[in-house]
């Protein structure tokens, strides 16, 4: 009997595809634990289902006590007999199979639809409404698939329940966006047809260093592989996609260190598709980097720093399950001396609209108190956690108080500088690696910002001043590790390659 292709396999498979393969094929034995944050995913993902589940206020089958065929003969009798709500049904035709948390009764027929302890779409903002997640749009695309095949669909227009308790309708025939000009059924069939030839061991695969590898439970296994054969996705920016299209020519960090560039370069443009001459010439400098390690870091221009005062080093910790904001973190330092630190946190005592509110308005009342002075955080997320904040608490700040804060020539993203001004021997560009190299420890053994949701997770549950204080330590060192950035940037001298 040939494997069954799941909703869940195709959802791994929009992540990581080589993740599919390794679940598949690969011994479990070598897998690494679960982190407590994935266990903690899942299990607010379990109870925001209840949640909902619970305060349906319409009535509805609930088959979800049921498993395997007789759930699969139990769902196939209820839509025969023209149930209005069906919960915790399966469906199932040739190799697909799927666990639609919903089907709901339209017209002659059923649209299948999910509970998501996340948002229902991407990319929301002041400018933007948001578009379907891929890994959700494929996931709806094999259930309607299937009812379609059963002769039970009411179209391709699934829905999402996500964790602002809204409804959202994914109709697959849209388009995925104007860089995109295919429809989300494309899209899934494209998906379905890999996951086939995964399954059948058509096509193989390879593991490219990514984000998503950190909470990976092949992690090891993984990056094993990677620096066992030197692996181009080892160059910070050179992800799956690029390492693909150019491995036929080149399949190592010191293959690429040790090419002639001009036999790659046709014009203003390079023999590798989505890779230009200048992003070709910036791998190419990374990997000589990372094969002669020993030449260290260096600048790629000057950086002009402003001479203040007053420093502070600013990170934040929410907690994107409840949505909430939890933690505002300052390193404050005067002249540059490090005898004069001093760490201030505004923390949030629950995850209410009431304690997140509180902490925000002392820790702008904070940065209001010190400015003038110099602000470095590291990336947008803090920007983007302030703005979506006032949007909140529009009595705390104005919208032109946070975009005067960010647009100031003192208020500085570090890893704007580090992206664009420096290099490195690294393979990648986080503050904790970077930190890390330059002789940085976090007093925790397992520093990340997913563990601290769950330390914040442990600390509503049981107010203990234990995992308060191991809250507030690495959002510390998170302060202190920009500090030892920025001197390590400062200390860089310009390289013209």
């Amino acid at each position: 009997m040939s494997k069954k292709i799941s909703a869940s396999m195709l959802y791994g498979l929009v992540e990581c595809r080589h993740r599919l393969f390794l679940d598949i094929f690969e011994d479990p034995a070598k897998r690494d634990p679960v982190s407590k944050f994935v266990k903690l995913l899942w299990e607010k993902g379990i109870d925001y289902e209840n949640e909902v589940v619970q305060g349906l206020d319409s009535p509805f089958l609930n088959l979800s006590f049921y498993s395997g065929n007789e759930r699969l003969r139990l769902t196939h009798e209820a839509m025969e007999s023209g149930q209005e709500l069906i919960y915790g049904g399966r469906l199932a035709i040739d190799d697909l199979i799927g666990d639609p948390d919903f089907l709901r009764k339209k017209g002659h027929g059923y649209i299948a639809g999910d509970i998501k302890s996340g948002a229902g779409l991407e990319g929301e903002s002041d400018f933007s409404e948001g578009k379907p997640k891929k890994n959700y749009a494929v996931q709806l695309g094999l259930y309607t698939d299937i009812l379609e095949r059963l002769g039970k669909s009411a179209g391709k227009i699934p829905f999402i329940l996500d964790i602002h308790g809204r409804e959202i309708v994914y109709d697959l025939n849209s388009y995925q966006g104007p860089r995109t000009p295919t429809s989300w059924w494309e899209e899934y069939k494209t998906c379905l047809d890999i996951a086939r030839k995964l399954v059948h061991r058509r096509i193989t695969t390879m593991p490219a260093l990514s984000g998503v590898c950190k909470l990976c439970h092949w992690r090891t296994v993984c990056l094993e592989y990677l620096h066992s054969h030197n692996d181009l996705s080892l160059i910070p920016g050179l992800g799956c996609a690029k390492r693909d299209a150019m491995y036929d020519r080149i399949k190592s960090v010191s293959e690429l260190a040790e090419a002639r560039l001009d036999d790659f370069i046709q014009g203003k443009t390079t023999i590798f598709p989505g890779i230009g001459v200048q992003t070709l010439k910036k791998f190419y400098t990374r990997a000589k980097l990372l094969i002669e390690p020993q030449s260290g870091p260096y600048l790629t221009e000057g950086v002009r720093w402003s001479e203040v005062n007053l420093e502070l080093f600013f990170d934040i910790e929410t907690d994107p399950m409840r949505d909430v904001c939890y933690l505002y973190g300052f390193l404050e330092r005067h002249q540059q001396d490090k005898s004069t630190e001093q760490y201030f946190s505004f923390f949030a005592e629950s995850p209410t609209p009431e304690d997140e509110e509180h902490a925000f308005a002392e820790a702008w009342e904070y940065i209001a108190k010190c400015r003038p002075c110099a602000i470095y955080f590291y990336s947008s997320y803090e920007k983007t956690q302030l703005k979506k904040l006032r949007e909140k608490y529009t009595h705390i700040a104005t919208k032109e108080e946070i975009d005067n804060l960010f647009n100031a020539d003192n208020t500085i993203d570090l890893y704007s500088i580090v992206s664009k001004k420096t290099e490195w021997p690294t393979n990648d560009h986080s503050i904790k690696t970077l930190a890390s190299y330059l002789g940085f420890k976090w007093r925790d053994d397992n520093p990340s910002g997913a563990e601290s949701v769950e330390w914040y997770h442990q600390w509503v549950d049981t107010k203990s001043d234990k995992i308060k204080r191991r809250i507030l330590e690495y959002n510390e060192d998170d302060c202190i590790a920009m500090r030892v950035l920025l001197e390590g940037i400062r200390n860089l001298s310009v390289r013209n390659d």
